[in-house]
């Protein structure tokens, strides 16, 4: 009925649910700004709503979702520093409780420099705002500057040296700002460069600065590793010293495995993908094999249900990846009864957004995924390569599925391609369609969900006995004994999060993304359409598309906002009228091949046309006669009469011929006196084409 992150509206002031334990919710007060997570039970609020004083509102700080500040900026590194600030507080299970986040403030104030002040506006900032990162930041474009250092004396700061000679220098901002450069040109990056490899290149700098000074007066080495040690943080060093291949690979931990660290339903899904050991048919034409599909599983650790899938012929990537998401985090009725299978909504209960995905490398990786981490507070987690065993829960239950079908189904895979000595093909015994397919093995998920018996699962301690190691009812005793970790959301945002982006450009003719063109009204009402010279258009903005329709596309107009257009497809491309963009991209293919066939032939038709024309020049120029005895002026004079000639000629030629006293015919007698009118045209094509300036 509630889930964490809704917002209810409770004697005219609005509250967000921030946890669910057992029979009882954790919540806070978005309108008060004292007010700190409160606990409120279940029967009070059911209560509530049977007398009207509760009800759900929209939650107002949704934009927040979908902002992405510009990597670097200001209002990022606030928010990540802040964010990372008080993470022992908001993650602290029992933070509702005053003496145990009074502790957790206690034990932040001690390892960081800030006040308490601050860390109770933070912690409510993130309570109020969506428990998200995004929700920490600034409510301004310019957090201010940071405070001035101090400017050392004549005396040098430190402990005096006793073995070297000479007294050393103080480090002021001009060395500073070398240490900077010596730093990021040489540390900061993947070449592998040494620590005194960079000293060394900043003495380098220094004595170009400072031609005479003796060595033993240039800031040592041990002064440049204690600003590298103060100014840089033990995560940038880290990053900034490997590729991003690497850190990701080898460096990025894995926080944790199976139920160790799933503290209840919706705490991390697990993602894979397999190639089915079947060969199937295509719907359209039975005759037709179309290959083994591929079949994606979205799986909750901690109660082994299935919350997601994706059925295709999608090769492995992150196209496959989102739609299996995207069906793990919505309703599952309408999406069986696609299928043709009817089920309750307690059949299927996995709704909602996760703590932690775990996925191959490769498959969610990108800005969209980043983008899906920030907006809804999903951690994301990737396996090196050659790591299956890192997502063993997912992993075996490709087994359980496959092992309804594969003794019985034809076309299964077993052994070589082809047998020897005649053997048969299994791919050649292929009978269920690519449809068949995709109702056995939602079919099974459902079974394995409802009935499935888990012969090794690891039961935690709290556990009754009567509690069968069956998906759904471990996941029903979770989300009522543990912390129910699935958060609510739109699936419009999910969805729009999800979704590929790209930059297109913007023209009088519209939006262009992938050589297609899209309109909207509110880009003709900003006038980008318009072609005035004084109209003001951006010449790129980003926009979202779904790979499955080329029809409509999600443009952003304004950077770091979750507004969105829906752009739809125009007149000027209307050829791709009910085509997916793969279509689109094949087709633009299909049409450069067409084109470049065409350049070819018409080049050999251009060479022909143009020799012909040569030829006739040349003819012409053999059969020009002598017109020496002829003055400049005397041939310019005859141009109109030529003219008129030639024009009479021309008209004569297009006269019909008629036979004169043709046999046969009967002898025309004209009446007497009787005037034949002319009923011909007048001739005004002389006067009319007249180019001449002198008189007849």
């Amino acid at each position: 009925m509630f889930r964490i992150n809704d917002v209810l509206e409770f004697d005219q002031e609005r509250f967000r649910i921030l946890r669910r334990l057992g029979d009882a919710f954790v919540w806070i007060s978005i309108d008060s700004p004292s007010h700190f997570p409160a606990l409120i039970d279940l029967d009070t609020l059911t209560e509530a709503i049977h007398n009207g004083a509760l009800r759900r509102v929209d939650d107002p700080y949704t934009d927040l979702i979908l902002s992405s500040p510009p990597d670097g900026s200001v209002a990022q590194v606030k928010r990540d520093q802040n964010y990372e600030l008080i993470g022992p507080i908001i993650e602290s299970d029992d933070f509702f409780l005053p003496k145990v986040r009074a502790k957790a403030i206690e034990d932040v104030m001690s390892n960081n420099k800030t006040t308490k002040q601050t860390l109770y506006r933070l912690i409510r900032q993130y309570w109020k705002r969506g428990q998200i990162p995004n929700a920490l930041l600034p409510d301004y474009k310019n957090s201010g500057a940071k405070g001035k250092k101090r400017i050392p004396g004549e005396k040098k700061l430190g402990r005096p040296r006793k073995y070297e000679p000479g007294t050393g220098v103080n480090v002021d901002e001009l060395i500073e700002k070398l240490f900077r450069i010596a730093i990021q040109k040489y540390l900061l990056t993947d070449k592998g460069y040494s620590f005194p490899y960079a000293h060394r290149r900043f003495k380098d700098m220094y004595e170009a600065y400072f031609p005479d000074i003796p060595e033993e007066e240039i800031p040592t080495n041990w002064q440049m590793k204690h600003f590298y040690q103060r100014e840089y943080s033990q995560v940038e060093k880290i990053k900034s010293r490997v590729n991003r291949n690497k850190y990701n690979k080898d460096i990025r931990p894995l926080t944790g495995t199976a139920n160790l660290h799933a503290l209840g339903p919706g705490s991390r899904f697990e993602i894979d993908a397999t190639i089915a050991d079947i060969y199937v048919v295509s719907d359209a034409n039975r005759s037709w094999i179309v290959g083994r599909p591929v079949v994606y599983i979205v799986i909750d650790v901690f109660s082994r249900l299935v919350v997601g899938f994706y059925i295709g012929f999608e090769n492995p990537s992150y196209v496959a990846a989102i739609q299996a998401i995207k069906s793990a985090m919505t309703d599952k009725v309408e999406l069986c009864h696609q299928f043709g299978l009817d089920i309750e909504a307690e059949d299927w209960p996995a709704i909602g957004l996760p703590d932690c995905i775990l996925a191959d490398r490769g498959e969610l990786l990108g800005y969209q995924i980043e983008n899906l981490e920030k907006s809804f507070s999903i951690r994301i987690e990737n396996t090196p390569p050659f790591r299956g065993d890192a997502k063993g829960i997912v992993e075996q239950n490709f087994n359980v599925l496959q092992a309804d079908y594969t003794p019985f189904a034809p076309g299964v895979v077993t052994g070589n391609t082809v047998r020897k000595h005649g053997g048969k093909d299994y791919r050649l015994d292929a009978k269920l369609s690519i449809s068949d397919f995709k109702e056995i093995i939602i079919s099974s998920i459902i079974y394995h969900n409802k009935y499935h018996v888990l012969k090794k699962y690891d039961r935690s301690a709290d556990m009754p006995v009567d509690l069968p190691n069956v998906p759904l009812e471990l996941w029903n005793w979770g989300v009522k004994n543990r912390t129910g970790r699935l958060r609510a959301a739109s699936e419009a945002s999910i969805r729009l999060s999800l979704l590929p982006r790209e930059n297109a450009t913007v023209s009088t003719l519209g939006i262009c993304v992938f050589g297609v063109y899209y309109t909207c009204q509110e880009m003709i009402a900003e006038g980008w359409m318009h072609r005035a010279k004084e109209v003001s258009r951006p010449e790129k903005v980003v926009v979202a598309y779904d790979p499955d329709s080329a029809y409509e596309i999600y443009l952003f107009p304004y950077t770091n906002s979750a507004e969105h257009w829906i752009c739809k497809l125009s007149e000027r491309s209307r050829e791709f009228v009910n085509c997916s963009f793969w279509e689109v991209w094949q087709r633009q293919e299909q049409l450069k091949v067409t084109a470049a066939n065409s350049r070819i032939r018409a080049s050999k038709h251009k060479r022909e046309h143009e020799r012909r024309v040569i030829d006739k020049i040349q003819q012409a120029e053999k059969l020009s006669p002598d017109v020496s005895a002829l003055t400049k002026a005397e041939r310019i004079a005859a141009i109109r009469p030529n003219r008129k000639a030639e024009l009479q000629d021309e008209r004569e030629a297009r006269k019909p011929r008629v036979p004169e006293n043709p046999e046969g015919t009967a002898e025309v007698i004209p009446l007497p006196n009787v005037v034949q009118e002319n009923y011909d045209y007048p001739s005004y094509v002389d006067e009319l084409f007249d180019d001449e300036d002198g008189n007849e």
